[in-house]
């Protein structure tokens, strides 16, 4: 993971912030999975949401409200998906914590059922087994 002198979010421009409170901001994800993909970021560096002290993440949540509204307003999406890659078992490449806030929309994935569990393909499909064993 990156060193403070290194990360990203330690440096990034004042221009690209959205908005902030006093333990977090919000800019747009530079390498985003949909229109509006957006990142709530604690402003102290710190690697796993288990670290963040309740201060910063109140302030992370806070954010991500805000930036849900923001985002209903100018995208109008039909929902959400919201993640965090804790470890770099979990996903997560830049060692400092950022929460995902991700506009959906029908037909932005074939079948979007299970959400999030797409993180590992193999298991996200729990309901065909389950639909077949059902009884018609």
């Amino acid at each position: 993971m990156s060193s403070l002198s290194e990360c990203p979010f330690c440096t990034l421009p004042s221009a690209r912030l959205l908005f902030r409170n006093d333990a977090a901001f919000v800019v747009r994800d530079a390498y985003p999975v949909s229109p509006g993909h957006t990142l709530v970021i604690p402003v102290q560096h710190v690697a796993s949401f288990f670290d963040a002290t309740p201060s910063e993440r109140e302030a992370m949540f806070s954010l991500l409200d805000t930036a849900k509204h923001q985002l209903q307003a100018k995208f109008g999406p039909a929902g959400y998906n919201i993640g965090i890659n804790d470890g770099a078992a979990a996903g997560q490449t830049i060692g400092h914590l950022h929460l995902h806030l991700i506009p959906r929309n029908p037909g932005d994935r074939l079948d979007p059922r299970g959400g999030v569990r797409w993180v590992i393909p193999d298991k996200a499909d729990y309901w065909t087994e389950r639909d077949r064993a059902q009884p018609r």
